[in-house]
C-alpha cells in the first residue's frame, strides 16, 4: 500500500519558472526514501507539494497531511517558548490519544536524545546540535505515518550530523513512518534510504530510481558506502549535476 503517491504533470511559478515537469512515483509504507538532485531543482517544492503548502500544479498527489511532521532546514523553533513547550505546540491539537500517553512518549524522546536536562532553555541557549535534536523529538513525537525532511543536517559539523543521523535511524527503526529527505549527499543517502530518487536539473523529473543494495542496521562507517558511491558515479558521472550521461 502507498502511503504517498505523485503524478505530477506540472508546477511553474508565477514568474514562469517551471519547477517540475512529468514526475511519477509512490512511496509504500515505512519506506525512506532519499531525493536527491542539483541546486534549485525543486526537491523543496515537491516537498511543499506534499505537505499542502503548495497547492498550484497541474496532477495529483496522495499524502496523509492529517498525519504528517515535516523537519526544515533550519529548526525552526519559536525563540520565545523553552524547549518543552516547542514540542508542545505540535502536541496541543486535538489529540488521538489521551493526553497522558502523548506528554509521557514526549518525556521519553527528551531522554532518548539527550535534552531531558534541556527541557526548560531557551533556543538561544542551545547549540545548533541540540536545536535539531529538539526538532526530531517534535517531528517524532505525533508518531507521523509520513515524515517529511529538508535536508534537516546541513551546515553541521560532520561529527554532529553523524550522530543525529544514528538518532534519526533508531527513531525511525521504532516506528517505521514513511519518510522523503532531501539530501545533497550521495554519502548521506546511502547510509540512510531504502531507496534512492535522483532528479534532473529544472524542472524536476526523476532520471534513476535506485534501490540501495545494503541490508540493516548499517555501520556509519563502512567500506560498502564508499564502494557503492564509487560504482554509480562511475556509471553515471554526471549523476549528481541531474544527468544519466556517460561521458
Amino acid at each position: 500500500m502507498s502511503v504517498v503517491k505523485l503524478e505530477l504533470r506540472d508546477k511553474t511559478f508565477a514568474n514562469g519558472v517551471q519547477a517540475v515537469r512529468d514526475v511519477q512515483f509512490a512511496v509504500p509504507a515505512g519506506e525512506f526514501v532519499a531525493l536527491v538532485g542539483p541546486s534549485g531543482t525543486g526537491k523543496t517544492t515537491l516537498l511543499n507539494m506534499i505537505a499542502g503548502l503548495e497547492q498550484d500544479f497541474a496532477g495529483s498527489i496522495q499524502a496523509p497531511r492529517h498525519a504528517l511532521s515535516y523537519m526544515f532546514q533550519e529548526p525552526r523553533l519559536m525563540p520565545w517558548l523553552s524547549v518543552e513547550n516547542n514540542i508542545r505546540l505540535v502536541l496541543d491539537a486535538p489529540p488521538l490519544q489521551a493526553d497522558s500517553e502523548r506528554f509521557a512518549r514526549m518525556d521519553k524522546l527528551l531522554q532518548l536524545l539527550g535534552l531531558d536536562a534541556f527541557r526548560q532553555a531557551f533556543p538561544k541557549q542551545l547549540s545548533g546540535g541540540l536545536k535539531r535534536r529538539v526538532a526530531l523529538v517534535r517531528a517524532f513525537v505525533t508518531q507521523p505515518q509520513l515524515l517529511l525532511m529538508d535536508e534537516p543536517f546541513q551546515s553541521l559539523d560532520e561529527p554532529t550530523a553523524q550522530d543525529l543521523r544514528q538518532l534519526l535511524m533508531q527513531l525511525w527503526q521504532n516506528t517505521r513512518p514513511t519518510v522523503l529527505f532531501v539530501t545533497h549527499s550521495l554519502n548521506e543517502a546511502l547510509q540512510l534510504a531504502d531507496r534512492i530518487l535522483f532528479f534532473s536539473a529544472r524542472p524536476a523529473q526523476v532520471i534513476l530510481d535506485y534501490k540501495v543494495p545494503l541490508t540493516r542496521p548499517r555501520s556509519v562507517i563502512t567500506s560498502n558506502l564508499q564502494t557503492l558511491q564509487n560504482q554509480l558515479l562511475q556509471e553515471y558521472p554526471q549523476l549528481l549535476s541531474g544527468s544519466l550521461a556517460k561521458e
